[in-house]
């Protein structure tokens, strides 16, 4: 077996071991709205990021192959709380849905204090090997994941990028937003070198991502 081979043996072992873990038990496990209310850091985590109403609860659904695991809601700042999710039985690792930015609907100091919350919880976890930064496939890097990434960049906290909804687009279109998020993902530190396309409706992508979580999970 040479390199090749080997790689892609332990990449199909990886994926066999998602789809299993994913299928099992995934629970909610609470909200913290603030830092004291975080859970006990026992086993290590993978954060979601990204822009209010980019699909984030609607990929953790994707993911874990349930319907509402991770509410949806098409209004922009549902998500106001670090949510945290236990993957496995036994407990192998837990899910973190981060509250969206940007563009949510709320006070400015409601928004102050979820930036707050975001910035010292990335910046003091531990346990938090890898975040996910979900962006639009329809809109590409915005101003606001950009300061998304500089925060993750600065708390050295390593991160993937993945363009979501990308059966919402026409190929083409997405092929150059694709290249564009590749180009910006290489000039930060955190960032991962790849960029990974998904749809959570057409289940583009998810096999993909879940043994990428799984991977990151177990560093």
């Amino acid at each position: 077996m040479n390199e090749d081979q080997f790689e892609a043996a332990q990449l199909a072992e990886l994926t066999e071991r998602a789809r299993k873990l994913f299928s099992g038990p995934v629970t909610f496990l609470k909200s913290a709205p603030e830092l004291k209310f975080l859970p006990d850091p026992i086993v290590n985590e993978v954060a979601f990021a990204g822009r209010s109403n980019v699909g984030k609860s609607s990929l953790l659904n994707a993911l874990v192959g349930r319907k509402a695991i991770a509410r949806t809601s098409v209004t922009p700042g549902r998500t106001q709380e670090l949510n945290f999710f236990d993957v496995g039985e036994p407990l192998k690792f837990r899910l973190v849905d981060m509250p969206g930015y940007g563009f949510a609907k709320a006070p400015p100091k409601v928004v102050e204090t979820w930036r707050r919350l975001v910035r010292d919880f990335l910046r003091g976890r531990v346990e938090l090997k890898r975040t996910l930064v979900l962006i639009d496939s329809r809109h590409g890097v915005k101003t606001v994941d950009l300061e998304m990434m500089k925060m993750l960049d600065e708390a050295a906290v390593g991160y993937r990028i993945v363009l979501t909804k990308a059966d919402k687009i026409k190929a083409s279109e997405l092929e150059a937003v694709h290249a564009a998020t590749l180009v910006e993902a290489r000039k930060h530190p955190a960032a991962f070198p790849v960029v990974h396309i998904t749809s959570s409706e057409k289940g583009l992508g998810i096999e993909e991502l879940r043994a990428a979580v799984l991977g990151d999970a177990e560093l």
